[in-house]
């Protein structure tokens, strides 16, 4: 074989490697060298806000949501204990069925967050999707509650008139128990001259407040165990978006 067919098989040899190298399929050696493309990290933002706030909405759409536990239960606003501590001397559990009433409003109201969030979360950007990626553990709670509450507020309040105005005892409704107590107590004060007035008798805009605080705090305990937990990251896209982070 002359120097020059040598050269050939050589060069020819050398080809087929490079073209058989540039074949195979990128990253498989090192998952870790993968970079995700905008769209999947934004695909995987979306589903891990479905997720949190899915999970979110849920837990406290349903009976004793609220009422059972205790950190979204909500209580009578704390301008007002003054009020109901005179009330508690007396032989009623009025004050526990104030309490009650307000937390099945709040329970009833839940399910009125889910649309609201779907399409925040349909409108996520790019820039969105890496500025929560990048963020805290609750970057993406932060984001809903910027492009969510206005309306989540608008939706819940009638939901929770509603449920407030409905008859509680003796064909008065919590609402009503609760702003002529009020009211009683303002006159008693002179209009604030003897002891200071209580600004607000509405209680359901009380509830409505105290709900979305909690619906919001739901949705970040589930953000922050999809981000450090990989048991909660329940679909292939998921554990691939946050297991960059980890």
């Amino acid at each position: 074989m002359n120097g020059f067919r040598k050269m050939a098989i050589v060069f020819a040899f050398c080809a087929f490697q490079v073209a058989f190298t540039s074949c195979e399929e990128p990253g498989l050696g090192d998952l870790g060298e993968v970079t995700l493309s905008e769209e999947t990290v934004v695909e995987g933002l979306r589903q891990a806000l479905k997720v949190g706030t899915d999970t979110a909405v849920t837990g406290l759409n349903i009976t004793d949501g609220f009422y059972k536990d205790e950190a979204v239960k909500i209580f009578l606003p704390e301008e007002a204990q003054v009020v109901y501590g005179y009330l508690s001397y007396l032989p009623t559990d009025l004050v526990e069925q104030n309490i009650l009433a307000i937390n099945r409003a709040a329970e009833d109201a839940a399910k009125e967050a889910t649309p609201i969030f779907v399409a925040a979360i349909t409108d996520l950007t790019i820039q969105d999707g890496f500025d929560i990626l990048n963020g805290d553990d609750t970057a993406a709670t932060s984001y809903l509650k910027w492009n969510t509450y206005q309306e989540l507020y608008d939706a819940f309040k009638p939901k929770i008139d509603l449920s407030l105005n409905k008859d509680l005892v003796l064909g008065i409704s919590a609402e009503d128990i609760y702003s002529r107590l009020i009211n009683t107590y303002n006159t008693a004060s002179l209009n604030g001259f003897l002891f200071d007035k209580i600004t607000s008798n509405s209680l359901s805009e009380h509830t409505t407040n105290r709900a979305l605080t909690g619906l919001f705090r739901k949705v970040a305990e589930e953000e922050t165990l999809i981000r450090e937990d990989p048991a909660h990251r329940v679909t292939e896209i998921l554990e691939r978006v946050f297991a960059e982070q980890d």
